[in-house]
């Protein structure tokens, strides 16, 4: 059965992870993982030294270096074990049944694709453990697990609020239509008000793609709210998300780029760098 897998590593973001996966978990009554990937590059595999094979009266130090690496992967690979013992334990608290724990050496990005399948909702934090990701930057890992990834996304700001209230960021696009569908029958978004946001010339044509959006939600129930505004794409869709206190935005990794050939857009990349509430991506 695929489950909400929650990427946790240390950072400052974990904790807020941990408690939007429990939400998501819940509320979809899907089994809750939680990852935690020890990188290969910060963590060698102890004795990978092929590269220096021949270096003759430097053998020693070669020990030293491989005793050092089995040293730090020892420690990394306890707090690893010490950080998803206390996810799983906060989620129990929170009420989630039976959460598991996984723990992986390698690539985070090669890793949740190996794993997709076994994946419904990824959550993963904006910002990683790295000191450079402070303020506005994202995680260095998070693009390429957006590359990645053909599951949805859960971007994750650095403190949790239950989302109440929800704007899809649409564009008439095949992923902005997927979202709506998403939206219309999946409980993670049950009984929250939506706004469905165009960004664009206010033309007829327009008005008639938003009023088609605005039917699929409606056969389901929900309370509706369009809207068509001019602007610069981020600006104009943060102003409204802080206008009306929105809590959760819903966009495609697709959407609204002006790059389409990139599978992250510079408007994804700068939403997500720029925003204080979770992001749900849709390949």
């Amino acid at each position: 059965m695929s489950s909400v897998m929650a990427c946790i590593d240390g950072s400052d973001s974990s904790t807020a992870v941990c408690d939007y996966a429990c939400w998501a978990s819940s509320s979809i009554s899907s089994p809750l993982t939680f990852l935690h990937v020890l990188d290969r590059e910060r963590y060698p595999v102890p004795g990978d030294f092929s590269g220096s094979i021949g270096l003759g009266s430097r053998e020693h130090l070669l020990a030293e270096l491989a005793e050092l690496d089995a040293q730090r992967g020892k420690v990394a690979l306890e707090q690893g074990h010490s950080m998803l013992d206390a996810a799983r334990a906060r989620a129990i608290e929170d009420g989630v049944c039976n959460p598991t724990v996984r723990q992986r050496h390698g690539n985070l990005a090669e890793t949740v694709n190996e794993l997709q399948e076994e994946i419904r909702l990824l959550v993963i934090g904006k910002q990683g453990d790295e000191k450079s990701s402070i303020g506005r930057q994202i995680g260095s890992h998070l693009e390429s697990v957006i590359r990645s990834l053909s599951r949805p996304i859960l971007v994750t700001p650095i403190t949790y609020k239950r989302p109440e209230s929800l704007m899809v960021a649409f564009d008439g696009s095949a992923t902005a239509s997927k979202a709506l569908e998403l939206i219309a029958t999946s409980p993670l978004f049950r009984h929250m008000p939506v706004h469905i946001v165009m960004v664009g010339p206010d033309t007829n044509d327009a008005w008639d793609q938003i009023k088609r959006a605005k039917a699929v939600l409606a056969r389901s129930g929900f309370d509706i709210t369009i809207a068509i505004r001019a602007g610069e794409v981020e600006d104009t869709l943060h102003a409204y998300q802080a206008e009306h206190a929105i809590d959760l935005l819903v966009m495609g990794a697709y959407g609204h780029s002006r790059i389409r050939e990139f599978l992250v857009g510079s408007t994804t990349t700068n939403m997500l760098r720029a925003t204080d509430t979770p992001i749900l991506l849709l390949r």
